[in-house]
């Protein structure tokens, strides 16, 4: 079938579609109930993102579904295999399976230090920037006009396509549970929303919070009115702002700490500042963001902070035992070890450790933390080997969220086909299934795996600032697509 030709003439178009959709800040926020009544549930910057989506394939002629604005999905309605007669005539249809591709529309906080407006879509040097473009807008973009590409070249499937939207896939997955409670789990598909090859196992995913209770005391001295570090659990922070006062430290109170600022930064080369705000001294630190399941691609803020604030002596010492704390059993380790729980497996490697989050003040302290733990592991171990310490600093640990490990044999059928296809597109016969430390869709429904659209060896911008897009990728992706779509729909596939 000759769809090829269609990719090609619909390639400016796809760029203007992707354009539209960046160019909507889809950052969840609080839920909105209009004034005729219609609540969205992620924000308004979700929802335009939603509804712009769902409007560029109902101008395709696809069948959209919206299940109250928590998803939906866009369906190239498939026949289901035939049912023939002794003679070899068909007589009937079987009800088509689903082929069900699953992405989502949400962003992570675009955070500081962009060259461009993350949410212009501005393109350079062959390029689209903006929020979103690789995780996870422009593989969804992408997989719509291959199944419009596909429906231009009269293609019939046998399985029903269908492309279900996430919106919030970088926070709780409510919506897509709400979703499957509306409309029926696809049999057997894929996720556009991680790394070519393909993914055959995902870590298992821990969100779990430690906080403790600070004593207050009336002791003047310096004190630590506020931390708070990073804006989402599975990203690394690339900023961290602590404000202290000192009231017992005569007409310069601050002298001794600029000094030791200066000191630390010479030392360590990390990026630190202060300035005076009233009678109180701010203090800032800047690291590099990266994805949450990849921490060794960035800087964390929040580490950097908690090393330099144990150089100090707070009057509250809580806050002392705190820091102190963060700074033994955590630090810059990204594996877990010093809270001894840097566990690891043959098939898909060690334990991955990052602190999304962090919150101080007088009352309290609160650190988020992400852990992609292996595929073998029981995630209850993790919990029981960091008891005996959190105990011993008397820190509190609060269950957010848990996702299972998924895993399927580098030899099944689907896993196989994936293989083909990428390799024919790319001539790259060097790169071998993965098992990852991401958390995608693929848990969201059985016989589901990450297919992309990350290649190896490009740079990996997910959830780090300057995200983009080569349109030369786009293009590539998309042809990987729709050849992995047409063979899944079809009949040699469904048979």
């Amino acid at each position: 079938m000759d769809y090829e030709k269609f990719l090609e003439q619909n390639k400016d178009e796809m760029i203007a579609s992707l354009q539209a959709v960046l160019r909507c800040n889809s950052e969840q926020t609080d839920a909105v109930r209009t004034a005729w009544g219609e609540v969205y549930p992620f924000g308004e910057g979700v929802q335009k993102a939603f509804v712009t989506f769902l409007k560029i394939a109902e101008e395709m002629g696809f069948v959209t579904y919206n299940a109250d604005n928590y998803g939906g999905h866009v369906d190239f309605v498939g026949t289901g295999r035939p049912v023939k007669n002794e003679e070899g005539e068909i007589v009937n249809y079987e009800k088509p399976k689903v082929l069900g591709i699953l992405g989502h529309l949400d962003v992570v906080p675009a955070g500081g230090g962009w060259d461009f407006d993350p949410y212009g879509a501005n393109m350079a040097e062959g390029k689209i920037y903006g929020r979103g473009t690789t995780d996870d807008k422009g593989p969804m973009v992408s997989c719509l006009y291959a199944m419009k590409a596909l429906k231009d070249a009269g293609h019939k499937p046998q399985a029903t396509i269908r492309l279900i939207i996430g919106l919030d896939e970088e926070t709780n997955w409510k919506g897509m549970d709400y979703y499957f409670s509306k409309a029926a789990k696809p049999d057997f598909g894929f996720t556009p929303d991680g790394d070519f090859p393909v993914i055959n196992g995902e870590k298992g995913i821990l969100v779990f919070e430690l906080a403790k209770k600070f004593s207050q005391t009336h002791v003047k001295g310096l004190e630590l009115r506020s931390l708070s570090g990073g804006a989402a659990a599975n990203s690394v922070a690339d900023s961290c702002r602590v404000v202290v006062r000192n009231q017992n430290a005569g007409e310069a109170p601050y002298v001794k700490i600029r000094e030791e600022i200066t000191k630390f930064r010479e030392e360590t080369g990390y990026k630190i500042h202060a300035k005076g705000i009233g009678k109180s001294l701010e203090i800032t630190t800047t690291g590099i963001s990266a994805h949450g399941a990849k921490p060794e691609a960035g800087l964390n803020a929040i580490s950097i902070m908690m090393e330099f604030l144990g150089r100090l002596n707070f009057v509250n010492e809580d806050h002392n035992d705190f820091i102190e704390f963060y700074n033994r059993y955590i630090g810059f380790c990204l594996d877990g070890e010093h809270l001894g729980i840097n566990f690891s497996d043959e098939v898909s490697g060690g334990l991955v450790f990052n602190v999304g989050i962090a919150e101080m003040n007088e009352k309290a302290g609160k650190l988020t933390i992400n852990v992609r733990y292996p595929v073998t592991l029981e995630h209850e171990k993790i919990y029981e080997t960091m008891a005996e310490t959190l105990e011993r600093y008397n820190i509190g640990l609060i269950k957010e969220k848990l996702q299972e490990p998924i895993f399927m044999d580098t030899d099944s059928p689907m896993i196989r086909l994936f293989m083909d296809i990428y390799r024919k597109h790319t001539g790259d016969t060097e790169s071998h299934p993965l098992v990852i430390g991401g958390g995608t869709y693929a848990r969201a429904a059985e016989g589901i795996v990450a297919y992309g659209a990350q290649f190896p060896d490009d740079e990996d911008l997910m959830h780090r600032k300057n995200e983009a897009l080569s349109l030369k990728r786009l293009t590539q992706m998309t042809k990987i697509y729709a050849e992995a779509i047409y063979k899944l729909s079809s009949e040699d596939y469904n048979s």
